[in-house]
């Protein structure tokens, strides 16, 4: 656990803060995509799909502006 945790504070200091929104958004989709899936609640797997998405565009972003 402790090298997860040390692994990701590591990762986080060479992020860009889009880049942490974006991981963020696209985990968020994934939960709400497995709640839509236990519940068989159609709309949240949609919207899930849909933060996910605009969650890995926003991590691009801040990964391409990082490059620069």
């Amino acid at each position: 656990m402790f090298n997860k945790t040390a692994e990701a504070l590591v990762l986080v200091d060479f992020m860009s803060g889009e880049e942490v929104k974006g991981k963020l958004k696209k985990d968020e989709g994934k939960i709400r995509v497995g709640a839509g899936k236990i519940t068989g609640n159609t709309g949240q797997i949609i919207k899930g799909e849909a933060e996910k998405v605009k969650g890995k565009i926003e991590e691009d972003v801040g990964k391409a502006k990082r490059k620069l």
